[in-house]
């Protein structure tokens, strides 16, 4: 035999077996489990409906509808999927290409900031801007800041002065241009206050002395003796609630001073409460307050009037469920109705919403629990207690936990490291680092034999065992062998991606001792 031969063929042989030593196959079926193909990557990631990675060795492709290579990414990894842009990471930064497989930036940036049809970009502190509907990018020049709004306004700032780049005016600069959650950006001109549309229009002319944004698209502002509610909007803005009384917005709440007495709870636009005797208001969440007033009373407030009358002997109320709130006196809590009357005296050191008709309470140390009327069904015995959702609560005794039903008595007798919900109402349980399953009436249905357990749907369920995946049934009947090293699924386009290694067929060619020996001869 040839001896450039024999070599070529050991050549061949060795990196078949290397790469067979890093090679990774997946194969594709349907959610029927039928076969419909099989691919050569080491990664493949669904990023959506529509847009699927494959990764082999240092290269990363887009793939076509029908899983193959269809654009290079040129990058090492995915950095950030933020539909429609792919952000991908290399060697000298991070590059952009939209999800139909377009390069818009090339990977050499620090940081890039997107929006639906535009991408910032920056190394440094220098600023690109890349424009879809015109498809070029944008020198913005060396900025101290730059950032794009939540309505797709772009603002820049070099030193102490603000201008948007993209505006009708993009000269034009301005003492401040602040954005926040509404869709009306803040300016400062010449020394006085507007809003600004997305457009970059004013539809509140710079005028007001004092402006600050409040909520969504309302701002609070002091003009000429008055103070001003304002919503802005896309043509012209409103002043929606004006007065020559002295109006504060301190710790997220808008108060009104008459003659120097507190009077008036505002919302954003206008009165929510006008009463004689307030004497000071807290949040206690979002459109909830806690107001206090002379004659001792407290009440608490909601967006739509009170939620539970002013009454006497409280000290705090808070948000209730099943029109009973709790509410603190003397140090203990218990639960009031709306119209400011005891239902369940306060007794306790702390409390939980009522869910199902049932409340825990704790004591000084354990937690138990209450019906609607007060009646005790469980001693505090607990740890913690949970909510009750569809006739069960988790707890937690001697750092165990258990499955309560309504008569507060455990379903399990054996403990369990840990008890979460699937968002269908089953159970994951855990035992000593491995996962089991019970069923909505906490019945066992897979034993916990398991690493790592997840319910994808009604039965379909993902299971690790001694680090290979696999999918059984809600009954525990494998569906697809514990085997694989990953295991993804795409409901949408009904595929499961299951991930193998590939060891590909290596033919070894052997010289014939007797052609060696004729040849010798």
């Amino acid at each position: 035999m040839n001896k450039n031969f024999t070599l070529l063929v050991s050549l061949l042989s060795t990196f078949l077996i290397s790469v067979a030593a890093h090679s990774q196959s997946w194969e594709v079926y349907n959610t029927n489990i039928q076969l419909q193909s099989r691919l050569i990557y080491d990664e493949i990631e669904l990023l959506s409906e529509t847009v699927k990675i494959g990764k082999k060795g240092n290269e990363l492709s887009l793939l076509s509808n029908d899983l193959r290579p269809a654009v290079s990414l040129i990058g090492t990894e995915i950095y950030q999927y933020l539909e429609p842009w792919i952000l991908v990471k290399g060697p000298k930064g991070i590059g952009a290409f939209h999800e139909y497989g377009q390069l818009v930036l090339p990977l050499e940036y620090d940081k890039i900031h997107t929006y639906f049809t535009m991408l910032l970009a920056s190394k440094g502190n220098e600023y690109w801007l890349f424009e879809r509907g015109k498809n070029k990018t944008t020198y913005l020049g060396e900025l101290d800041e730059a950032k794009i709004t939540n309505t797709g306004l772009v603002i820049i700032r070099k030193g102490n002065e603000y201008s948007m780049p993209l505006s009708k005016n993009p000269n034009k600069t301005y003492e401040l241009l602040a954005d926040n959650e509404g869709e009306f950006v803040l300016a400062k001109d010449s020394g006085s206050y507007g809003l600004i549309n997305r457009e970059g229009d004013y539809v509140l002319d710079p005028i007001i002395q004092t402006l600050e944004h409040t909520h969504g698209n309302f701002f609070y502002g002091f003009n000429q003796d008055q103070y001003l509610l304002i919503e802005g909007n896309d043509i012209k803005s409103n002043i929606r609630y004006n007065s020559f009384h002295k109006i504060t917005f301190e710790n997220d709440i808008l108060l009104e001073y008459i003659h120097g007495k507190l009077r008036r709870v505002m919302e954003d636009d206008g009165i929510l409460l006008d009463d004689v005797g307030i004497t000071s208001v807290d949040k206690i969440g979002k459109d909830l307050y806690n107001v206090h007033f002379r004659d001792e009373k407290l009440g608490l407030l909601g967006k739509k009037g009170w939620l539970v009358k002013p009454m006497l002997d409280v000290e705090e109320i808070h948000f209730g469920t099943e029109g009973l709130f709790p509410a603190k006196s003397k140090g203990a809590y218990g639960f009031v109705n709306s119209t400011g009357t005891w239902v369940i005296k306060p007794q306790y050191a702390e409390t939980t919403l009522f869910s199902e008709n049932i409340a825990a309470y704790k004591t000084s140390l354990n937690w138990g629990l209450i019906n609607s009327s007060g009646e005790l069904i469980a001693d505090p015995t607990w740890e913690e207690i949970k909510p009750f959702q569809k006739g069960f609560a988790i707890a937690k005794a001697n750092s165990q936990y258990y499955l309560l039903n309504t008569f507060g008595s455990p379903l399990n007798t054996v403990g369990f490291d840990d008890v979460s919900r699937t968002t269908d109402g089953y159970f994951l349980v855990e035992k000593s680092g491995k996962t089991g399953l019970l069923d909505a009436n906490g019945e066992e249905i897979i034993p916990t034999e398991f690493d790592g357990l997840r319910r994808e749907r009604k039965n379909f369920i993902i299971v690790q065992k001694d680090g290979l995946t696999g999918v059984i049934n809600d009954v525990g009947e494998v569906i697809i062998p514990v085997a694989y090293e990953k295991i993804k699924v795409d409901w949408t386009n009904n595929q499961i991606f299951t991930k193998d290694r590939y060891v590909p067929t290596v033919i070894q060619v052997l010289e014939d001792p007797i052609k060696r020996n004729k040849k010798g001869a």
